[in-house]
């Protein structure tokens, strides 16, 4: 068999050392796209975007207060006692004169002058009439009063209001001594001037009303 020449070995190992360089190069690709599959980005979904808070996902942080509710326009504020300066008391009778044997009926008319309702104690405790002839008191309703009682009621402001159940004199002189008595001293007619006053809830009428008796 010939022997082949210098050069001819020299394109085998040459040919050999670029078929080696080759299958590395194709064993390497191989496992390069085994490992970084780059076909799989291409059909992967892509990651659903991190959920954002909602206001009503959730109880509130307690590091956040919520605000204090402001009090309610249509709230009703709370009444309060009447002032002197606002109530107006005036004693009111039944006539203006009175024919002998006829008895006055007195009544209380009762006034808020004030711009705001307020409270007032009507009851026959602090009702208090009096009927004088000048410097001279005859008659007082609380010196033979019997079994008197309180009553707080509302008087509505810029309202007047005037008592329904009149009390009566009896044309006498009164005095807690002289109750019981049936002849107590009879006050003069013949057209005799008497001047009725009233006061309520210790508000006292500003001028008295006066009568006169035949």
């Amino acid at each position: 068999m010939p022997r082949h020449s210098a050069a001819v070995y020299r394109r085998r190992r040459l040919a050999v050392l670029l078929g080696l360089i080759l299958v590395l190069a194709i064993v390497g690709a191989s496992v390069w796209l085994l490992i970084a599959r780059p076909w799989a980005s291409t059909g992967a979904q892509e990651p659903a975007p991190a959920p954002t808070s909602s206001a009503s996902s959730g109880p509130t942080p307690s590091g956040s207060a919520s605000p204090a509710p402001s009090p309610s326009a249509d709230a009703t504020p709370a009444v309060v006692p009447c002032e002197a300066k606002d109530i107006e008391v005036t004693a009111v009778t039944d006539a203006e004169s009175y024919p002998d044997g006829a008895l006055p009926k007195l009544s209380i008319s009762l006034t808020n002058k004030g711009t705001k309702d307020c409270t007032i104690d009507v009851g026959s405790t602090t009702q208090v009439f009096t009927i004088s002839s000048g410097s001279d008191e005859w008659w007082r309703s609380t010196d033979c009063q019997e079994n008197p009682s309180s009553m707080i009621a509302t008087l509505t402001a810029g309202s007047t209001v005037v008592s329904k159940e009149p009390i009566v004199w009896d044309r006498t002189r009164s005095s807690v001594e002289t109750c019981a008595q049936e002849n107590r001293q009879r006050a003069p007619g013949g057209g005799a001037s008497y001047h009725v006053g009233v006061s309520i809830g210790g508000f006292p009428s500003a001028t008295t009303t006066q009568i006169l008796l035949f």
